[in-house]
């Protein structure tokens, strides 16, 4: 038998038939008609928002909309949160529907020409990626007749302890390696661009606050070397985010009161170049994860040699971080439950599996569930971040899954 993972809040003290946003799951299928279907609860989000303002007093809160880019969803966000940092034109042109362009930022290590222009003639940020990207978004500007305004994101010294996906500390795709970031600001301020100041990223999914309130510390004092270098003071520093959400058994939550404790002592004593400068956190699966359940439904329960399957009608094509094939590298399993039995003991040891033709379609393996019976529907949690945009739902030609907002209960 292997462990699951700890509920989010939201559930913890639920029994009986699941509920998301005070509805019951029976009623929000039939609202949208067929199962799989992603709920994403707004109530959990602004729960979340309002526990950032609280830690984070006079720091913009950006969300990353990789994490989550269905429209629905970023027209509820959008107003909570202070900005949209996007990495394709794709999600630029989602993004434009719900902010303006000054609060929108793109980030990504391979922008075409045609994505530049989008965000020059928009008006957004670019997070310019190298030397190059940064010679190419000048003559853009120059060819459409409008001044690109331009972040410079920096491929820090240092990496987030403890991340699941580091992203500083080494060679990288990712930003200007810091030992060239001040020498490509003074060349974007001498060609005249707006320069917005740095985007500083070096990892994900971290739980673990003292590693963050390092990093954090370690980002501040590199931006003011960095301002000091290039001679003139960043009107903006992105310190990237980081934060992550509890997945699996033995997961603590993040402590972001004590990261935000820490970084408020960080920036009283900040350099003087950097004091009238704004400061931003990035974040998208912190603030959308455990807002969102997955529904599945059981169409078999079936044995074979002596192992017990529950098969069901979604599977990695929606869910693939789910199923472990999405940057994990041991497979662990998230929390899910039997939608109508929440809070019963378990009964046996099963393995819930997708319809899918792969061994790889395994959703939860050798989990402890309650009685499990053909048409029950099977909830598998933090299922609001990297899931059906960041699943192959093309994979063997199954429908997408349907998404549903819930805004109140």
């Amino acid at each position: 038998m292997k462990p699951i993972g700890p509920l989010p809040p939201e559930f913890l003290d639920q029994a009986g038939a699941l509920s998301i946003a005070g509805r019951s799951v029976d009623s929000l299928v039939a609202e949208a008609g067929d199962t799989p279907l992603f709920v994403y609860n707004m109530a959990a989000v602004a729960t979340r928002v309002a526990r950032f303002r609280a830690a984070f007093p006079g720091i913009d809160l950006h969300y990353a909309i990789k994490a989550n880019p269905l429209p629905a969803l970023l027209a509820a966000i959008a107003p909570l949160v202070d900005g949209l940092d996007v990495a394709s034109s794709g999600e630029l042109a989602k993004a434009l529907t719900v902010k303006p362009a000054q609060a929108i930022s793109f980030a990504g290590p391979g922008k075409r020409d045609d994505e530049l222009t989008a965000a020059i003639r928009a008006g957004a940020t670019l997070n310019v990626e190298s030397e190059g990207e940064a010679t190419r978004a000048f003559a853009i500007g120059d060819r459409v007749g409008v001044t690109p305004r331009l972040a410079v994101r920096v491929n820090p010294d240092v990496e987030l302890r403890g991340s699941g996906m580091k992203m500083g500390g080494r060679a990288s795709p990712f930003g200007v390696d810091a030992v060239r970031a001040a020498a490509l600001v003074r060349r974007i301020v001498a060609a005249g661009a707006d320069w917005r100041g740095f985007h500083i990223y070096a990892g994900s999914q971290a739980l673990d606050a003292q590693a963050i309130i390092d990093t954090q510390s370690a980002t501040l004092a590199l931006a003011a070397r960095l301002a000091e270098e290039a001679g003139v003071a960043p009107p903006l520093i992105n310190l990237g985010g980081g934060f992550g959400v509890p997945y699996f058994a033995g997961d603590v939550a993040l402590d972001v009161e004590r990261v935000g404790a820490a970084l408020a002592e960080s920036l009283a004593r900040r350099a003087p170049i950097l004091a009238d400068t704004r400061f931003a956190i990035e974040l998208g699966r912190w603030l959308v994860a455990e807002a969102g359940v997955y529904l599945t439904r059981v169409v078999d329960v079936k044995q074979s040699q002596g192992e017990t399957f529950v098969i069901v009608d979604g599977g990695l094509n929606h869910q693939l971080a789910a199923s472990g094939n999405f940057g994990t590298v041991v497979r662990r399993n998230y929390p899910l439950a039997v939608a109508a039995r929440m809070g019963e003991a378990p009964t046996a040891e099963v393995t819930v599996v997708g319809p899918l033709c792969t061994p790889l379609d395994r959703l939860g393996d050798r989990v402890a569930l309650p009685p499990v019976e053909v048409g029950d529907l099977i909830a598998i949690f933090l299922a609001g971040a990297y899931g059906a945009s960041a699943s192959p739902a093309a994979f063997l030609g199954h429908p997408p899954a349907i998404e549903l907002v819930v805004e109140r209960s």
